[in-house]
């Protein structure tokens, strides 16, 4: 015990090392190579020179690149990724290194190899199309007059998920206008074209639609059509401007498009493409906040998607109280009064399926000052909760989000990320990539775990409360048959799994129960010889468990937990995950290993915090348990 008791006390100090003036925790957002690669590019396209800014990711990207030419999203990934290498090959040309270099002509042969351009994923084509070195094609098959439909008809805008739309309109604007900005510096990609042909995932102009999705285009024609307060003539020049008008209602106050940099770099081509000048304030603004979100540490330039600083100050503060620090201590204080000052009290676009209900949920990032969701208010009431016990501002952040948490309940008991009972099946027909991850909002086993883990433990509602009682019966309902959830938010089955068994245990279902027997059952049949536990990312894209070859220390710490709500006592299983987390320290290789997830076969995320948050709740209610 103590060397447990050690360990607990050097991750409670490296939280607390990095905790900022203003109280909150701040880590690099780690993801892929497309925002390193967008950046150099957009740049460029502007002639904006920050040739320090370029020269530095460029440098960051030839250090990611694997012997064979290619990158990769995750380790273990066969061979490498085709639209990581393409987007890094272009901006690195863009950058001005010379594809005659040897990482250069390995990088354009492996994806000669592998299709070319051509077999790139849509946000690789939508980057490759707005600087004129593919043609546009609209990725949806949908018509920008989709944009005039009212929520009420059976597919609008608001029926795609947060983070499709907002991606989605500029690139239909593009799209429409086949917009492309050339300057005399856009490098040309002839070389990379495939040695055989290959269709596109990401883009299938030779698709054929199903009948489900043909009903639809010809429902969005008749409806258009039918619109009587518009010529027909003037409609989709109607549809332009209301997708202008889209965008621009949805800026964040630091000049960014909902918060993301993806989203952002493609607003600032659709509003170039709609006739904005390159130095009209809201590029300008725009292109700053896309450079704040760059990560500099040690002469190192990286390229954030976003920050996670509501996210990363919750768990930090809710580790460190797990840890035995009072309410009372200042780095509690403080990492509370940040996150009351990061309340969000807009009305967004969930409201359009809620309505009726008062602001008060919590982002992702403290940029984001209207798109609340469910994990992260969930995380920040935790957080909050002790202060929160000592009534004033706490105590009225803590109703006012709790009731938003609540509202959120989607009609099938289930919750998910965004937006209330955004998941129409009809949108999985689309051709695009991974539909059903990329354009839907589904309640999941992650988000629905995590809200009954706070309503049945933090706030204290009985099992028999209809709204536990729902969300108990979507989560037994989605139990796979080896015992196992799929987790859409982190890597993945053991992330699920673990959640799930949080969220039913503090709802009060009886650990003996059949379900959470079946769950322990698999989640011992998973660890490793070593005691760890690893997942790799392609379950995310098979949606069926697929064993890494080592472990990380957040999985394995997500094990634990739920090992220890399940058993409630301490278990061979439990005693060599334990020894695992204090025999493998977060400075190890494996430790870099994306364990968030957020695009499955495109885009994965890793947390620095994750290595230090997550082991340390896990070795603390060891500790408390063995302790008794």
């Amino acid at each position: 015990m103590q060397q447990v008791e050690r360990e607990i006390g050097r991750l409670r100090e490296a939280i607390l090392s990095k905790q900022d003036g203003d109280g909150s925790f701040r880590y690099e957002m780690q993801g892929s190579p497309l925002a390193d690669a967008c950046m150099i590019i957009l740049l460029r396209s502007l002639e904006l020179g920050e040739e320090a800014l370029v020269a530095g990711l460029a440098r960051h990207l030839l250090k990611t690149q694997e012997e064979n030419g290619a990158w990769k999203l995750y380790r273990d990934e066969p061979g490498g990724n085709l639209s990581a290498t393409v987007e890094a090959y272009y901006a690195l040309k863009f950058a001005g290194v010379d594809p005659g270099q040897p990482a250069m002509t390995r990088a354009c042969r492996f994806i000669r190899e592998h299709g070319g351009t051509e077999a790139a994923g849509l946000m690789t084509q939508a980057l490759l199309a707005a600087t004129g070195r593919v043609p546009w094609t609209n990725p949806f098959h949908l018509p920008l007059e989709l944009l005039l439909l009212p929520a009420s008809f059976p597919v609008n805008v608001f029926e795609f998920s947060n983070y499709a739309r907002l991606h989605m309109v500029p690139i239909q604007i593009c799209a429409d206008l086949k917009y492309a900005l050339v300057v005399p510096g856009t490098p040309g990609l002839e070389e990379l074209h495939a040695e055989l042909p290959r269709r596109s995932p990401g883009l299938q102009p030779d698709w054929t639609p199903s009948r489900e999705v043909r009903w639809l285009l010809e429902t969005i024609a008749d409806t258009v059509k039918r619109l009587a307060y518009l010529p027909g003539r003037r409609i989709h020049a109607s549809a332009l401007r209301r997708a202008e008008q889209f965008m621009l209602e949805r800026i964040e106050p630091d000049g960014t498009l909902g918060s993301y940099f993806t989203a952002t770099f493609l607003m600032v081509f659709a509003l170039l493409a709609v006739g904005y000048p390159k130095d009209h304030p809201v590029v300008t603004k725009a292109v700053a906040g896309m450079k704040r979100l760059v990560w500099q540490e040690d002469g190192r330039f990286r390229q954030q998607m976003f920050t996670s600083t509501i996210w990363s100050t919750s768990l930090a503060s809710a580790a460190l109280q797990e840890s035995g620090l009072s309410p009372e201590e200042p780095c509690i204080r403080k990492a509370g009064e940040y996150l009351l000052s990061r309340q969000q009290y807009q009305y967004g676009d969930w409201s359009l399926h809620n309505p009726g209900t008062e602001p008060g949920g919590w982002g992702f990032s403290d940029i984001n000052t209207r798109i609340p969701d469910v994990d992260d208010t969930a995380a920040a009431l935790r957080a909050i909760r002790p202060l929160a016990k000592r009534g004033g501002a706490f105590r009225q952040a803590w109703n006012r989000g709790l009731h938003w948490l609540l509202s959120m309940q989607n009609d099938d008991g289930g919750w998910a990320a965004f937006e209330k009972n955004t998941d129409s099946r009809l949108l999985t027909h689309l051709p695009v990539q991974n539909a059903e991850d990329a354009l839907t909002d589904p309640s999941t086993a992650d988000l629905t775990g995590h809200a009954l883990e706070l309503l049945g433990d933090a706030a204290g509602l009985p099992s028999t409360h209809p709204i536990l009682a729902r969300g108990i019966k979507w989560l037994l309902e989605h139990q796979k048959e080896d015992g196992c959830w799929y987790g859409r938010w982190g890597i993945c089955h053991i992330y699920g799994t673990w959640s799930a068994v949080s969220g039913l245990t503090s709802a009060g279902v009886d650990p003996r129960e059949p379900a959470l027997a079946r769950a322990a059952g698999w989640l011992e049949s998973v660890q490793l010889p070593d005691g760890s536990f690893g997942e790799s990312c392609a379950s995310d894209i098979v949606k069926q468990f697929v064993a890494l070859d080592s472990g990380t220390p957040s999985q394995t710490a997500w094990a634990v937990l739920a090992l220890l709500q399940l058993h409630r006592k301490s278990v061979p299983a439990i005693e060599r995950a334990v020894d695992a987390l204090l025999r493998k320290d977060a400075d190890r290789p494996d430790a870099e290993y994306p364990t968030g997830g957020a695009l499955p076969g495109s885009f994965y995320l890793h947390y620095p915090e994750y290595n230090i948050v997550w082991p340390l709740m896990a070795l603390c209610r060891y500790r408390n348990l063995v302790s008794g």
